[in-house]
């Protein structure tokens, strides 16, 4: 929201006309379900997890895989589900409850000889937890891998061609309808206005159904 916060402040300061696009792969800004380079992020971290799984399915280890997000846990929760990983340690669950120590008292899976956990790059990351299971779980084996800016690179997915592209188009039409100072979003596949104070100062909260479906799929 860097971008928008800046276009937030040219309207505001400057009396600029503006009409923003959600483009990051966080997919945090409120008022839009997804935004520009999300699914293309999302799909590019569950091919790697998935890689991953392949070399780690003869091994009995712990895999912490981090990926993108800043303050958001969109990203590694999804890509968790998507991937079939046992847990994803996100920003938005619970401070007072112990991800880590919740995703180890459930036990690793006996179906399986290597268990991967999605950890948001917030808050140490994946190295802090892997030290952590070091320290307090030394009967486990640890690793570590930090897709970094793999994410952010490649050829975007159809779905995101086609978002940027209706929305390319609605702010267009925005522009020159006499409208101002709104973000572009979608919301149950409609096209809607957001403005643009409320897109950069609202935070957007993650679905807490899809914690639950993880948690039900990795027991």
């Amino acid at each position: 929201n860097g971008s928008l916060t800046g276009a937030y402040e040219l309207a505001r300061d400057y009396d600029i006309p503006v009409v923003g696009l959600p483009g990051t792969i966080d997919n945090d800004l409120y008022g839009t379900d997804a935004t520009i380079g999300y699914d293309s992020a999302l799909n590019t971290i569950v091919e790697c997890i998935d890689k991953i799984r392949d070399t780690a399915s003869s091994h009995d280890r712990i895999f912490f895989i981090e990926v993108m997000g800043r303050d958001a846990g969109f990203l590694a929760q999804n890509s968790a589900i998507a991937a079939g990983a046992e847990a994803a340690i996100i920003p938005e669950k619970d401070t007072d409850i112990d991800q880590l120590a919740a995703f180890i008292n459930r036990g690793i899976r006996k179906s399986k000889n290597s268990s991967i956990v999605i950890v948001s790059e917030k808050d140490g990351g994946a190295m802090h937890y892997a030290e952590r299971v070091r320290k307090e779980y030394p009967q486990f084996d640890v690793r570590v891998s930090i897709l970094g800016h793999l994410q952010r690179g490649g050829k975007p997915s159809a779905y995101d061609r086609i978002l940027a592209s209706r929305m390319g188009v609605a702010a267009i039409e925005a522009l020159l309808d006499g409208q101002r100072n709104i973000m572009i979003g979608i919301h149950n596949d409609k096209i809607i206005n957001v403005p643009i104070a409320k897109a950069v100062k609202v935070d957007k909260e993650i679905n807490g159904e899809l914690i639950n479906v993880l948690d039900s799929l990795s027991i």
